[in-house]
């Protein structure tokens, strides 16, 4: 079927799902398929928990004499076709966010305070994928009038293609950093797959939020008409910040171009988040927010997901950043907890993932830097630290560290927890 005539079916059951265990009465499925499970299985129960469609692309699966099912080339192409005819209804500013870290926070705080003013289209959790990005497209309504997408990539091309698919006015990169060494093979590969963005943007002519602090960033913006954010104010900027504090929260001031200082305190832990609000700042400006509407948004914001929380228990105060790891994010955590005033400091950290031949070398270079940070305690989790050289106690899983602490659990400590989603630090503040 052609994506025209799909999309007329889709217009008159506007929800969709590849889930078979979630399919909304009147929704259509797309039968997708992993590296070990084959949607087109489910698409006939799909069809009797309610879907009104199911769109399949091996006819083997379909079940002759009946108009539900949709036979089509590639059930995930088609997904995403799907999905960029349905954005190019709408004459609404798009903005495109990525990053090797802070990104997920980042679009967080940009649709908390572009919703002061404006109907926002955003990125549900990190559903910033070749599945998720769609997905994001088809939730686009008459009422929006702004959208801001995420876009996630661990592989050459990867931002390139979201791209093409969301075809943004605005884009976004938070940063560059040591992350998916694997599948990017070096950081210059890891600039290439970011810059995407920037590229996708030159050709159309459009607008950057740019980290005037980041020199690669920079350099990468090159004949795009920028807006700009920053804390080292060499330079006139949009918007210009600075860090006040962390106690633990972070504490900052910021202020437009021309403007007076607003000073800020947030839930968010780590002054690395900084970057974070400034450029949900600047972007507030750019489209209109009032000055103190983007303060109370800010100050409102508060994480979930394990990235950047406070928790308290009955015995220690966590700092839980147990979402994902890299060496930047890693060494950023490391330099902010280092830097909190406050007495006896443990870290829990877990393997960083998908490193590659720079896993060893990474792994080594962070150890040498806890070493240096001083810390009371120090555990580490996995087998990539386990294989580096350091004083500090080690465990070969989460589950090693839950026994430990069933044994002799810490008390009175502030806890940094960080680590790679896999490793499962974020199961630990139930046992501290």
């Amino acid at each position: 079927m052609e994506t025209d005539k799909l999309y007329e079916l889709y217009k008159q059951h506007p929800v969709i799902t590849t889930d078979s265990r979630n399919c909304p009465a009147g929704s259509i499925f797309f039968a997708l398929r992993g590296e070990t499970f084959d949607g087109n299985v489910f698409a006939g129960k799909a069809l009797e928990q309610g879907c009104s469609y199911a769109v399949v692309d091996d006819e083997n699966y379909v079940r002759p004499g009946d108009g539900r099912y949709i036979l089509v080339e590639n059930a995930l192409n088609a997904l995403q076709q799907l999905a960029h005819f349905h954005r190019e209804q709408f004459d609404i500013p798009f903005i495109q966010v990525t990053g090797t870290n802070g990104k997920t926070t980042t679009k967080e705080l940009i649709a908390a305070v572009l919703s002061k003013k404006h109907r926002v289209l955003f990125t549900e959790g990190n559903l910033n994928n070749h599945i998720g990005v769609p997905k994001t497209l088809l939730r686009l309504t008459p009422e929006h009038t702004i959208a801001v997408i995420e876009t996630g990539a661990n592989h050459p091309g990867e931002i390139k293609t979201l791209a093409e698919l969301v075809d943004p006015d605005f884009g976004l990169i938070t940063n560059v950093g040591m992350g998916h060494l694997e599948g990017f093979g070096s950081f210059e590969g890891v600039l290439r797959t970011k810059g995407e963005l920037y590229d996708y943007l030159r050709a159309k002519h459009g607008t950057v939020f740019v980290d005037r602090d980041s020199a690669e960033l920079v350099r990468m913006a090159g004949g795009l008409h920028q807006i700009t954010y920053g804390c080292e104010g060499l330079e006139p900027l949009n918007v210009e910040g600075e860090v006040v504090e962390c106690a633990p929260f972070l504490k900052f001031r910021w202020r437009p171009a021309g403007g007076e200082w607003q000073m800020v305190q947030t839930h968010l832990i780590g002054a690395y988040n900084v970057k974070n609000m400034m450029a949900a700042a600047v972007v507030g400006r750019t489209f209109g927010v009032e000055i103190q509407k983007i303060n109370e948004a800010l100050a409102e914001y508060r994480p979930e997901n394990n990235r950047s929380q406070l928790m308290e228990t009955e015995c220690n105060k966590l700092i839980v950043d147990a979402y994902n790891a890299n060496p930047t994010s890693m060494k950023a955590a490391i330099e902010n907890f280092r830097d909190m005033k406050v007495e006896r400091k443990m870290a829990i950290l877990g393997d960083m993932k998908e490193l590659g031949k720079e896993s060893w070398k990474a792994h080594q270079e962070m150890v040498d830097f806890l070493v240096e940070a001083g810390f009371d305690h120090v555990w580490l989790v996995g087998q990539e630290f386990k294989a580096t050289h350091h004083p500090f106690r080690t465990f070969e899983d989460v589950e090693q560290v839950k026994n430990a602490l069933s044994i002799k659990k810490p008390k009175g400590y502030y806890i940094l927890i960080k680590g790679s989603h896999s490793t499962k630090l974020y199961e630990l503040p139930a046992y501290l």
